[in-house]
């Protein structure tokens, strides 16, 4: 009883269970506070997005199937919005078709989990999803010492103040707005101009062990820091990755 009051006291981070099947929502609101997380339940895709704004949470638990807006629904429009914290999304679905995972992750999904699982897979995957957020700039504390900054022509990236720049004109840079895992990509990409990379190779540069999903993840984010350059620097080498040409 003092373990679990301990626990209580001191969350290991806020997590939204987005789920209108109240028997699944109770047994991994009691798997995740058990974790020692502190956890909000929501049953629809409206009631989810409100809770994401208001609350706030580190990552967020999604179904989906649900009323009103769908999981899909839902995950797009807070990748389209997002706040001061931009959650993780471990997408939970019946589905277990290989072209639903890509959808799921192409709306900016970070992970993906079919029913039924295992309480203890879940949490272990939650775990893997936050423990991203913890890693150095280019996942290697060695390197960020060593050279803490990239330039090429047009960006420029500083890893001790965790910016990234755009170069607008010959005087003038622009902050770049990046989630943690987009400052991570670019970084990588800065490191090594002109280099292809895998998507296995990105997965071991930003995560290493800690990585605990599908390899179509890297595509989402990818996809997301090419929005948000708006440039052709990252180059698509079919059948192989990618390569950042700057």
């Amino acid at each position: 009883m003092v373990m679990n009051q301990h626990r209580e006291s001191k969350p290991s981070g806020r997590i939204l269970v987005v789920e209108d099947d109240p028997e699944i929502a109770g047994l991994i609101r009691s798997t995740l506070e058990r974790e020692g997380f502190e956890v909000l339940v929501c049953g629809d895709g409206v009631g989810a997005i409100a809770q994401y704004q208001s609350w706030q949470p580190m990552a967020i638990v999604l179904d989906w199937m649900l009323p009103g807006l769908d999981g899909l629904e839902v995950c797009a429009r807070i990748r389209q919005q997002p706040g001061p914290v931009d959650p993780f999304i471990l997408m939970l679905t019946a589905r277990g078709e290989e072209l639903d995972r890509i959808i799921g992750l192409s709306t900016g999904a970070d992970d993906y989990l079919v029913k039924p699982f295992s309480p203890r897979e879940l949490v272990a995957r939650i775990r893997a999803l936050l423990r991203r957020s913890l890693r150095g700039p280019t996942g290697s504390a060695s390197s960020s010492a060593s050279t803490p900054t990239y330039e090429t022509a047009h960006f420029k990236i500083d890893l001790d103040r965790h910016e990234a720049h755009q170069k607008l004109d010959a005087e003038n840079w622009e902050l770049l707005n990046l989630t943690a895992l987009e400052f991570k990509l670019l970084a990588a990409f800065l490191s090594y101009p002109n280099r292809v990379w895998t998507r296995d190779q990105l997965i071991d540069k930003l995560w290493g062990d800690d990585f605990f999903g599908d390899e179509r993840v890297v595509d989402t984010h990818v996809a997301r820091l090419r929005k948000k350059i708006e440039t052709n620097s990252i180059v698509t080498v079919t059948g192989v990755g990618y390569r950042f040409d700057d």
